[in-house]
């Protein structure tokens, strides 16, 4: 039997799953053919990126509200988040009639902050990290009566989030390891003990962040997990994975070209994890991508580093005489080789060029490092002296 440290069981995240017929969705799964020829396996992908509100926190946030008595409904709920778990808790409130107030930090993506407003819930900026939006909400609670709806410290919001660890059982039979993000650790927790009971031999693998630094995985940049969370995932994960922001980046860029999944850094990290090789195991592998809640601005800086860390962006710097014809000539060499000019940039004032020369920047777009490296040797070959930028 389940006890106050063992989080909910079986029977609990079954009865989740029947208050969530009809509410969220089942989100479907996806063979990429990618991803099992680069990981030497088998990789299936939950795309819970697809849910509503863009994420799985729906689930938690719906089994929660829905267990609310009805004095508690009257009183409203109150969250703390970095962006997702307050865009589910705002949509369930509205959902179930019930007032609803959002603590999130300052600077969470607005565009999950412009989704929790737009679901009708109070919503404050409040601090610089998710402590200091909890310590808002908490005070909130108090003052108001409001029940605080915890992102992960919370049996029902962990029995919700198990609701996947069912679904993937039944539509990923053959997986012989689940790789899960870990934040606070209720996706986790909630997956670990759904799958432990019904699939025990699965290995379950979480992947995180460094917790010390800024992160583009903003949805799992939590200092630590929760007591209750941390003594389930302490028991039930068979190992837990650290990746870069470099890696989930290059995971965001394959996601988005190669599936045409639009993934946050935080819903990448499994992915990043199989890209770099430290998932260990064999045997079918199964990655979570949590959400899809990318601020726009965030995946435009993450494709273009990504393009041009992969060679798709060359951005080359090089002197020409100041004369008719020879930008020209230079734009000509460049589509004889098949570069695609995207930008092109004169520089005379304050540059230390001969006063009968211009300094002229290219971006181009190329198809892979080989092609940068033979542009450039074109380029040396008729002999103009070509820097490098990007």
């Amino acid at each position: 039997m389940a006890t106050e440290t063992t989080g909910p069981t079986l029977t609990e995240i079954e009865a989740a799953r029947r208050g969530l017929a009809g509410v969220a969705r089942v989100t479907p799964v996806y063979g990429s053919e990618t991803f099992s020829r680069l990981a030497g396996r088998e990789v299936v992908l939950k795309a819970e990126n697809l849910q509503r509100t863009g994420s799985f926190k729906v689930r938690g946030a719906v089994t929660r509200i829905a267990a609310l008595s009805k004095p508690q409904r009257v009183a409203g709920v109150v969250a703390a988040s970095a962006g997702n778990h307050g865009q589910a808790v705002a949509w369930a409130a509205r959902e179930a009639g019930i007032p609803a107030a959002i603590f999130v930090p300052q600077d969470a993506p607005m565009t999950k902050v412009e989704a929790c407003r737009n679901y009708a819930a109070a919503t404050e900026l409040v601090g610089v990290t998710f402590e200091d939006a909890l310590a808002a909400a908490f005070a909130y609670a108090d003052e108001t009566g409001a029940t605080f709806v915890h992102p992960y410290e919370d049996e029902s919001v962990i029995a919700g989030q198990g609701t996947i660890g069912l679904e993937l059982a039944e539509q990923v039979p053959q997986a012989a390891t689940v790789l899960v993000p870990v934040g606070g650790g209720g996706l986790a927790a909630g997956i670990a003990l759904a799958l432990r009971a019904v699939k025990p031999d699965v290995r379950i693998v979480g992947v995180e962040v460094r917790r010390d630094r800024y992160t583009i995985a903003d949805g799992i940049a939590v200092k630590h997990p929760g007591e209750l969370t941390s003594a389930i995932l302490d028991d039930l994960l068979e190992d837990v994975i650290v990746v870069s922001d470099e890696e989930i980046s290059e995971a965001i860029v394959l996601l988005l070209e190669r599936t045409k999944l639009v993934v946050e850094g935080a819903g990448a990290v499994g992915v990043a994890a199989l890209r770099a090789g430290r998932v260990g195991g064999s045997g079918p592998v199964v990655g979570v991508l949590s959400g899809g809640n990318i601020d726009p601005t965030m995946l435009i800086s993450v494709m273009r580093h990504g393009l041009t860390v992969a060679g798709r962006y060359l951005v080359v710097r090089t002197q020409l005489a100041d004369r008719p014809g020879e930008l020209i000539k230079l734009l000509s060499l460049v589509a004889e080789e098949r570069g695609n000019v995207i930008a092109v940039e004169h520089h005379r004032e304050g540059m230390d060029v001969p006063v009968s020369e211009t300094e002229v920047e290219l971006t181009l777009v190329t198809r892979d490092e080989g092609h940068c490296l033979q542009l450039l040797a074109a380029m040396a070959d008729r002999g103009y002296a070509v820097k490098r930028l990007e």
